[in-house]
């Protein structure tokens, strides 16, 4: 009798929660979200960051205390954060308010990319921090330009677009930096990514860059359209993710460590907080 009672409540619920969903007209499907095969993206950690940092954009891993150093927006402020322990984090003034974009770290040197696409080069000598600035363009182009982010390959300088007037919204420029001028580098079409995607077309606005040290491979990921892409050195797009906007909320920053774990800078969003997101390298 109990197991026939117990059957005889299980299909009622079942028939209950088939009705209750049935009528949800308005209810859409789960959406899923693909992981690769090296990275778990719908399952990164997420560090909670100090409120000063909510404006948190470019970063750059510091191996040797597992650490990574960052620049916010609007001010010239270097911040180290010790990843396990950001309470801790310390900050320099390097510079003036401008809008900082991104950062890498050269040998000694620190490298803050301005948007419209200035570099400004931090150097620590004693208790002093010494700074010189590269203008990308005198003209009035600059305005119009917008970039976001910065790597290193073969220990050159690149800058990334993430909307520039030439580009016509139809590419992603890219331009190497040789310490006084600025070259065209590659060029990344955005109509070959909505192919990739299988869509019409793609509003990219990409907000951060790095390379895999393991693949050599680029990493772009949007904030706007909340896409990763893993892309080759000739500019040929090998695999796309679509990121849950529910974690990478304001992904800003992007940066590996040697093993090929890959961080994620997230800007606040609404009332929560800026994040750091750590995803561990699975194939290492």
């Amino acid at each position: 009798m109990l197991t026939i009672k117990i059957l005889s409540y299980i299909t009622t619920l079942t028939v209950s929660l088939t009705l209750i969903a049935g009528c949800d007209t308005k209810k859409s499907p789960k959406e899923t979200y693909q992981n690769s095969n090296r990275y778990d993206l719908a399952n990164p950690k997420i560090i909670n960051l100090p409120i000063e940092l909510d404006e948190i954009s470019g970063i750059a891993y510091y191996a040797k205390d597992t650490s990574v150093f960052a620049v916010i927006d609007e001010d010239g402020l270097l911040y180290k954060i010790p990843i396990m322990d950001p309470s801790k984090t310390r900050k320099w003034v390097f510079d003036k308010s401008r809008d900082y974009e991104d950062l890498l770290l050269r040998d000694s040197i620190f490298y803050a990319l301005v948007s419209n696409g200035d570099i400004v080069s931090i150097q620590f000598k004693g208790d002093s921090i010494v700074t010189e600035k590269a203008t990308f363009s005198e003209e009035s182009g600059k305005k119009t330009n917008e970039f976001e982010g910065m790597y290193l390959d073969s220990n050159r300088i690149i800058i990334m677009c993430k909307e520039c007037e030439d580009d016509k919204k139809s590419k992603i420029s890219f331009f190497y930096f040789d310490g006084s001028t600025y070259q065209p580098y590659f060029t990344l079409d955005a109509a070959q990514i909505a192919e990739k995607m299988e869509k019409n077309k793609i509003e990219l606005k990409a907000s951060a860059v790095a390379v895999n040290p393991i693949t050599n491979e680029l990493y772009i990921i949007s904030a706007v359209s909340k896409v990763l892409l893993v892309v080759d050195k000739s500019g040929v797009v090998k695999e796309h993710y679509t990121l849950n906007p529910k974690i990478y909320k304001q992904p800003e920053g992007m940066a590996f460590t040697p093993e090929g774990h890959l961080i994620i800078s997230n800007e606040v969003f609404l009332e929560n907080h800026a994040t750091l997101l750590l995803l561990k390298n699975k194939l290492k």
